[in-house]
């Protein structure tokens, strides 16, 4: 044994290392193996002695498993000391805004939003809501890979802060504002943590002023999820928001993945709107109330947001995918908004967090304010900036394709960025390949100024060079 944090660790023969169930940013596992009540104690433990925090977050979603990987987090939590604030069932954003709001040194959730019914996970943050270093995430994984127990346990608390809500609604209302409405708008909650929560936000925004019919469908959150898991990104997921949208004659529709830390938007004919196109909307409606702003966003599909950008006399900026890189070039260049075309919106009125909740209500504002419907804005989108969508390869040796794309292709191009991966802009259309932070994929995204063919010709020519 050795001694690490005032841990006594058993190194070797420990059936616990590795410990697969930590992804690049957070935690991710499949049940009873990669994570077990006994992982999420220990994670727990670790978490306390690598960053200090006297007091911490906790939050779970809706899932089966998750009642009881919390409780197992509050005891490790509490066996080091720590002041459990526990929310209950919540969003991952209603952590991030109560980890700031009550000035605790950390916050968990438990979740796997979006994954299948077998996985949970947690996502981690430092004191104000700030993502973890990478050398603290790195600690807090080789800690719990060495196991063992703490030397003496220390008594915390656990303590029903499920009233923080009420703070977290008055913060959204007020930073979304008021002049939404009358709208008619379809809400999925997809079984998932959503629904409490959209409760209590019609009810704050109706107090200040908001006209919104909202036709409320899979609404109750239940972890069996009967209608499927809630990840609308899966083109399998949508047809069945996009039916209720017709049906009901929404102005648009909304989903939200299991921990809502995203929506999806659907316009009023039912069709899907494309993450960049959201980016753009989103960007428009904070350049609306503040000319000249800041804007981040991802290098994937780019010129419907610069124009939008542009349009509203503000200044955009390139960040590496990801929410670490997005949240840290927030605060860098001071922005006001930055989004990612996986649907991944971050707020400076929020922590520079991601948020699912304040998305559709920016769009709702907008569509309320500007006299276009959001299928008209979505439209003119599609029609002068078409793209692709993201399209995945599994290929052999990452490297080598993209040198190879490299080599071929850029010649020809007017430009080229490698803010993430490799961007070349060809001037009537232009492309980005770049590997996943998460899986061993290459994907490639292409778009064009106002002509569908050059999106199809362009992803062919792509497709030859990284499949030949």
């Amino acid at each position: 044994p050795s001694m690490w944090w005032g841990f006594t660790t058993a190194r070797g023969g420990d059936p616990l290392a590795p410990m697969s169930a930590f992804k690049t940013y957070d935690i991710r596992g499949r049940l009873g193996t990669e994570l077990t009540e006994t992982i999420a104690h220990r994670i727990a433990r670790a978490f306390a002695a690598v960053t200090g925090a006297g007091a911490v977050v906790l939050a779970r979603d809706c899932r089966e498993s998750s009642p009881a990987l919390a409780d197992a987090v509050a005891a490790g939590l509490v066996a080091s000391g720590v002041r459990v604030l526990d929310l209950g069932m919540a969003g991952t954003e209603e952590m991030y805004f109560a980890t700031a709001h009550l000035g605790a040194g950390g916050g968990i959730c438990v979740t796997a939003s979006h994954n299948p019914r077998e996985y949970n996970g947690m996502k981690l943050v430092g004191r104000g809501a700030v993502p973890l270093p990478d050398a603290d995430f790195a600690r807090i994984r080789a800690l719990t890979e060495a196991g063992g127990e703490p030397d003496k346990a220390a008594g915390g608390t656990r303590e029903d802060h499920s009233s923080v809500r009420a703070a977290y609604v008055a913060h959204v209302a007020g930073l979304v504002g008021t002049g939404i409405g009358p709208l008619r708008l379809v809400v999925n909650a997809g079984n998932g943590a959503a629904g409490p929560t959209l409760d209590a936000l019609a009810e704050g925004l109706a107090r200040r002023g908001a006209q919104l019919d909202l036709v409320r469908m899979h609404h109750a959150p239940d972890g069996s999820f009967p209608n499927g898991i809630p990840n609308p990104l899966l083109p399998e997921n949508r047809p069945v928001t996009a039916a209720a949208v017709t049906a009901a004659g929404a102005d648009f529709g909304v989903a939200f993945d299991g921990d809502f830390d995203r929506c999806f938007l659907f316009d009023g004919d039912g069709g899907f709107v494309d993450g960049e196109h959201v980016v753009a909307l989103l960007a428009s409606a904070h350049l609306a109330q503040e000319k000249g702003a800041t804007i981040i966003h991802d290098p994937r599909v780019i010129w419907a947001v610069q124009d939008a950008v542009a349009k509203g006399g503000g200044r955009s900026v390139l960040a590496p995918t990801g929410h670490v890189f997005l949240k840290a070039a927030m605060r860098r260049e001071g922005a006001v908004y930055g989004g990612e075309m996986s649907a991944h919106h971050y707020f400076r009125g929020f922590m520079a967090c991601d948020s699912g909740m304040i998305p559709w209500l920016m769009a709702a504002r907008l569509v309320s304010r500007s006299g276009w419907s959001l299928t008209e804005m979505v439209g003119a989108m599609r029609r002068d900036f078409p793209s692709s969508g993201e399209i995945n390869f599994r290929v052999a040796d990452l490297p080598a394709v993209v040198a190879r794309t490299k080599a071929a292709l850029e010649p020809a191009a007017r430009s080229m960025d490698r803010t993430d991966g490799l961007s070349l802009d060809f001037g009537d259309w232009r492309m980005n390949l770049r590997a996943s932070n998460t899986e061993p994929l290459l994907r490639l995204n292409v778009e064009a100024r106002g002509d569908v063919g050059l999106v199809v010709s362009g992803v062919a020519r792509v497709k030859a060079l990284i499949e030949g």
